[in-house]
């Protein structure tokens, strides 16, 4: 255990001497790991853990903990081609890459078939379908909807990976800009299919390689949304295959080879 907590401090830069000292440093630790939380609420590498940098606002909660100087790269981060943003990570925001996307990608198309059948879903959905992507304004308007409500109605919706939403900046007539989002399908953000990525199975793996070593009972609770895709015997059964091991009672790693 003390070598794989060591290996993770390094791998995961949860070290002060290893904290990221450029956006082009960022993504090359998004690439090495393939997959980052936003903030550090798990076993999971996370970008804000690995800045290592003052908060906005020391002693304040929400935005003002973020990283003073550092934190904008994280939008950057996700702006690029090959980097992809969902908020999958129980409906927090967790950065992909082009290696890593197709083990959710099934499981994102299944989720939008899902909630299609549920009509309380469907009108957005459909929606979306017929104009494209929508901003937050243009769906409030054209389907009369107040803010909170609309809220209410995508969060369940990226929560499951039905939907994805993405930033624009507005250019307004006096110069100044404002922000946005855009509402897109998932099948109107990846209109392809990304090949067949295994599943659950296949994800589990590659977000315990990413976070090298964790609690057991954080891999169906705390990582990703979709709760009921990860049965009981999930991490026995990988255990017992090979593709994961357990170093000590309660917890669990992949072997360096996975």
């Amino acid at each position: 255990m003390l070598e794989l907590e060591e290996r993770r401090d390094y791998l995961c830069r949860l070290r002060p001497d290893r904290a990221l000292e450029s956006l082009e440093d960022a993504h090359d630790f998004l690439r090495d790991r393939g997959l980052l939380t936003r903030t550090p609420d798990s076993a999971l590498p996370s970008f804000f853990g690995a800045c290592h940098e003052e908060p906005y606002a020391p002693g304040s909660r929400g935005f003002g903990s973020w990283p003073a100087t550092k934190y904008p790269w994280y939008f950057q981060l996700a702006e690029r081609p090959d980097v992809h943003e969902l908020r999958v990570h129980k409906g927090k925001s967790i950065l992909f890459t082009d290696a890593t996307l197709p083990l959710v990608d099934g499981i994102c198309r299944s989720e939008l078939a899902r909630m299609e059948q549920h009509e309380e879903w469907a009108r957005l959905l459909r929606h979306l379908a017929e104009a494209g992507p929508s901003t937050l304004d243009d769906l409030q308007t054209e389907l009369a909807l107040k803010p909170k409500e609309l809220k209410l109605l995508r969060y369940p919706l990226e929560l499951c990976g039905a939907i994805v939403s993405r930033s624009l900046r507005v250019e307004l007539p006096d110069g100044r800009h404002t922000h946005t989002s855009e509402l897109l399908r998932y099948d109107q953000a990846y209109p392809d299919p990304l090949g067949d990525g295994g599943g659950v199975d296949d994800l589990v793996v590659a977000a315990m390689r990413a976070a090298v070593v964790a609690p057991e009972r954080e891999l169906a609770r705390r990582w990703f949304s979709w709760k009921w895709l990860f049965p009981d015997e999930l991490v026995e059964r990988l255990v017992s295959e090979g593709r994961l091991e357990r170093p000590a009672s309660g917890w669990v790693a992949a072997p360096e080879s996975a």
